[in-house]
């Protein structure tokens, strides 16, 4: 376990106009993004890009994973009109690729894959050129609920993985390691076209092995991309850094990753699993 935060894991300080404009106008729609809900590090950079993730179905999750900072509790209501005014978001601001993602609601019948289906049409219909990439969450295993997004069919699905499945007593109550595998097989099966990506963080205990035996895993269910980040403790309440990797580290990871079969690797300290996801997966320049 360490506390030190070194050199390499500190964001540049990001634009406070493009901060501003999109933190206002998402606020003034009453949306939230997980640019902002998970304290991403990268967020200043993402918007100056012209890259957005929104936070579908309200900023409470129904989960308590002890690595995210998004608030955990009683679900609250989403406006009934939110796909729209998520499409009408990225129209205005001038997005060129929208990430799409939710907190997980285990209280709804399908999960929220009614409201992702609604917003990949909305933007769609709102803003033709704009990439969409849907990242989900694992429905508890529903077909049918993934079958919905699917079927929407964003230019990129995708699901985290998050850690090693060792970790994930620890890290992931309520989730399945087994259960994201088929959910990123099915996706790969049913629409072979569509790109589909998984992220995982890493620091909080895993070993490179057991980091490339889930890198063969995500190839065996056809997995394009994947992304690797240094996870980062945001407050004393959640599971600590054990340790924090040398980007020479995340060069080697990404080398192995990509030896190992896997299409497209980014890894770095500040990665995240939206981080430049339209260049990442060839939507934008």
């Amino acid at each position: 376990m360490t506390n030190r935060l070194p050199s390499w894991v500190r964001s540049r300080l990001p634009s406070a106009a493009d901060v501003a404009e999109i933190s206002s106008w998402t606020y003034k729609k009453g949306l939230a993004t997980v640019c902002q809900e998970a304290r991403c590090p990268n967020r200043g950079d993402c918007f100056h890009r012209r890259t957005a993730t929104f936070l579908l179905l309200g900023p409470t999750c129904t989960r308590n994973c002890r690595f995210c900072a998004v608030e955990h509790g009683p679900p609250s209501h989403a406006p009934a009109d939110e796909p729209l005014r998520v499409a009408s978001s990225v129209k205005a601001l001038g997005l060129q690729f929208a990430v799409i993602t939710s907190v997980t609601r285990d209280d709804l019948p399908d999960g929220g894959a009614g409201v992702f289906a609604e917003t990949i049409g909305a933007i769609r219909r709102h803003c033709p050129s704009a990439g969409v990439e849907a990242l989900v969450p694992d429905f508890q295993g529903s077909e049918e609920a993934l079958r919905v997004v699917v079927d929407a069919y964003p230019d990129v699905l995708s699901h985290n993985l998050e850690t090693v499945p060792r970790l994930y007593p620890q890290l992931r109550q309520g989730a399945s390691y087994e259960r994201s595998l088929e959910l990123l097989e099915r996706a790969r099966e049913w629409a072979p076209k569509m790109l589909t990506k998984s992220g995982i963080m890493v620091g909080v205990g895993e070993t490179f092995d057991e980091v490339l035996a889930l890198v063969s895993d995500l190839v065996r269910v056809g997995c394009h991309a994947l992304t690797i980040g240094q996870y980062l403790q945001p407050t004393i309440l959640h599971h600590p850094v054990e340790k924090y990797l040398h980007p020479d580290e995340f060069e080697e990871l990404k080398s192995l990753a990509m030896a190992r079969g896997m299409s497209k690797v980014v890894a770095g300290p500040l990665v995240r699993s939206s981080f430049h996801a339209g260049e990442i997966m060839g939507h934008t320049s």
